[in-house]
């Protein structure tokens, strides 16, 4: 999902406020220039109104005065230190910050609340969104060839959404939970009843409760989550904790071609394929499938992505009894998965 703008938050003025709705009336209306002025007058006349600065700084951008949009987006990230708006992913696309800036929480919690509503229309409806159906498949794919079966005892749907990664799985799990760090998002998934367990929260700091509580996975599942967080070392090292040791990692990124991580004109992050493959490893994950696939689309064209499928390393799979060419009946699997399931 792509951040279109600023959420209005007053200046506590009426004036500057009255003003601010203006400037965006002259701008819907194509006088970005006008729109420009408006919101220069009501910044001066408030100053520490962070949504004006914020939409000045888009409007000065999208009308290619470039030093202007970054002074504007300095003074909103000034006045915001929560970075509610995003004034630092502005400013790390213009080249004036960081490459790869952390998205912060109160930026993702926003741009999730603002969508939540919409948000299924516009993944399946515009966005030709397919990440749940292609990881379903990947995971299956490695299970056969491991000759298991596709069944699970606990999910753990990270950046759960709407629950449409969980809905993809419902039918082969016994237990589903989903995290997510948006309230909107987690009613709409609530609404849906599929989910055994939902969890407003990051993601990061429900693993480490799920760890510390001694919670196991069968399979822990990211769809188009990992595009928000720039470094995966972190996730990967966390996952790893709560996964089972016969479990499996499944997760998309957005990609390019260069190794590291990348932030999107649509201030989304890629992840090289080398980078995913080094966090990975360093988790003691090995990759069990990895493709380049298209798991969405923007403004009509494919977006490169990787579809990841990870599991245990060799050695600790090996440590607990676990080979990856064994063989296991349905019944057999199930009644293990059980077994190995702690208050997830």
């Amino acid at each position: 999902m792509t951040d279109t703008g600023p959420l209005f938050v007053s200046s506590g003025d009426l004036v500057a406020d009255r003003r601010y709705k203006w400037a965006l009336d002259y701008a819907a209306r194509g006088d970005l220039v006008g729109a420009a002025d408006i919101l220069a007058q009501t910044v001066e006349l408030a100053p520490g109104f962070t949504t004006a600065w914020f939409a000045l700084g888009a409007i000065r951008d999208r009308l290619g005065a470039r030093d202007a949009a970054i002074a504007a987006f300095e003074n909103a990230r000034r006045l915001d230190p929560d970075d509610y708006h995003g004034a630092r992913l502005q400013l790390a696309r213009l080249g004036a910050a960081e490459p790869a800036p952390a998205m912060t929480t109160a930026y993702v919690r926003r741009l999730f609340d603002q969508y939540a509503a919409r948000y299924d229309g516009a993944l399946l409806e515009h966005l030709a969104y397919r990440a749940p159906a292609l990881l379903r498949e990947a995971v299956e794919q490695v299970l056969n060839a491991a000759h298991q079966p596709l069944r699970f005892g606990a999910m753990l749907d990270l950046g759960c959404g709407t629950g449409l990664a969980g809905a993809a799985f419902r039918p082969v799990v016994e237990r589903l939970v989903g995290v997510d760090l948006s309230p909107a998002m987690i009613a709409q998934a609530s609404a849906k009843g599929i989910y055994d367990r939902l969890e407003t929260a990051d993601v990061v700091d429900a693993l480490d409760q799920g760890a510390a509580r001694g919670a196991t996975y069968q399979l822990v599942v990211a769809a188009d989550v990992f595009v928000y967080l720039n470094d995966l070392a972190l996730i990967a090292a966390r996952g790893a904790r709560v996964l089972a040791p016969d479990g499996v990692f499944a997760f998309t990124v957005e990609t390019h071609a260069s190794d590291g991580v990348k932030l999107l004109p649509t201030l989304r992050y890629a992840h090289g394929e080398a980078y995913v493959r080094g966090v990975l490893e360093d988790a003691a994950l090995t990759v069990a499938r990895l493709e380049q696939k298209s798991v969405r689309s923007e403004k009509g064209v494919p977006v490169d992505s990787l579809v990841v499928v990870a599991q245990p390393s060799t050695a600790r799979r090996a440590a607990a009894g676990v080979f990856p060419d064994r063989t296991a009946s349905t019944a057999s699997f199930r009644g293990a998965a059980k077994r190995r399931t702690r208050n997830p």
